[in-house]
Formats: C-alpha cells, structure tokens, sequence
C-alpha cells in the first residue's frame, strides 16, 4: 500500500498515518522526521538541508525530492509506505511522480484530510511539540501520556511559535495557495479519497481504512 496523507495544518495527518502505518505493517515517512535523520546521520543532502534550515529558509525542492528518494529506495519500503508532508506542491508532486515511475512503485490512494478552518485554528491552538524529537501532541486529539512530556523520548513538550494563534492564518493561507492546488491535481488522476476529519480518532480512522480498503 503506496498511500499520501494531504489536509491543512493540524488535520490530524500524523496520528492517522501512524496507525495505518502500524496496521500495514509499512513505515510512516514524516517530513520533519526524514529531514531530522538525514541531518543527524550527516548525508550530503542532510548537510545541504541543514544549510537552509539553518538560516530559517524552507529546504529546495531538488534538495527535499533527493531525500525522499533515499528513503523511498530503503528495504522497509518495499511493501509500501505512507508519505506525510510531502509532497507540499504540485512541483514537487511532478517529481515525486517521475521518481515512482523509475521505482516501477505507482500510488494506490491519496487520503485528503477535510477538517473546518474553526476546528483547524482550535486543534493548532491546542498542538504540542518535542524539543527533542519533534514528535507532535494534541493536548485535545492526541495528549501525551505524562502531560508536558513526550511519549517517545521523555522530551519537554512546547507549543511552537507558528501553532500560537497570531499565526495560525498567515499558515493556512500557505497552505491554500501551495499545497491546495494538490487536491485537484491527484484527483484528476483518481487517486483522491477526501475524508471528513472531524470527530473522534477512531471514527475517523475507520473512515480512512474503509477509503483506502476498496
């Protein structure tokens, strides 16, 4: 099962293909994730990712698709993989395309995330983050076990400056004018499945493995 995740900020995209991921039996591919362990790990793409982070500028397209590659190409992959973050625009969907097309690995689905802009701004108000390990919380979806401590590493959870309130539009509006456009592009190939994301976690991922069942 080859399976994209799109919808806005904090539509709930990670907890969902967390357990999909887990009930496949398929790695889960974050963006932040695959950023944070090619930087660690020291690649060439890892340093050159870094490079731009570094100086707060978003990671090139040809920069991004080149990890993604790697990744894609490891052996936990074979029987599938869910992407999360990627792609966020309608180039890097291209590449991301061409690349598939060489690995002979076509997508089954893309799962559209729709959640209310109201329900978006309290969810992102409500976000969590590690310090250390970037795993993310929802004090209201998804709470950590330990309240302030991450679940994973033991890591303090903070709110980042972009989930505060004042920021939360000027994310949305990225969001509408980049990575939107993808909704239309993956459904004229027919591969879109658009599910409602409000509600209970479990409502919504029997929604989503029903979706992506058929």
């Amino acid at each position: 099962m080859r399976l994209i995740f799109l919808g806005p900020p904090a539509a709930g995209k990670g907890t969902q293909a967390r357990r999909l991921a887990v009930e496949y039996g398929i790695p889960h591919i974050s963006t932040g994730d695959i950023l944070r362990a090619a930087i660690k790990e020291g690649t060439y793409l890892g340093r050159e990712a870094k490079r731009y982070m570094d100086h707060g500028a978003l990671v090139p397209d040809d920069v991004m698709i080149g990890i993604i590659s790697e990744r894609l190409r490891q052996n936990d992959c074979a029987r599938g993989f869910i992407l999360d973050g990627f792609p966020r625009t309608i180039l890097q969907a291209e590449a991301l395309a061409a690349l598939l097309k060489s690995m002979n690995t076509p997508l089954n689905y893309v799962v559209n995330m729709a959640v209310p802009v109201e329900e978006i701004v309290r969810r992102l108000n409500g976000r969590l983050t590690c310090q250390h390990c970037g795993r993310m919380f929802n004090v209201m979806l998804d709470p950590p076990k330990t309240p302030g401590r991450c679940d994973c590493c033991g890591g303090v959870l903070i709110q980042r400056i972009d989930d505060r309130i004042d920021t939360v539009h000027e994310r949305l509006e990225v969001y509408r004018q980049s990575t939107e456009p993808l909704i239309e592009y993956y459904s004229t190939q027919g591969l879109l499945k658009t599910i409602d994301g409000t509600g209970a976690i479990d409502d919504i991922a029997k929604r989503i493995g029903e979706a992506v069942s058929g």
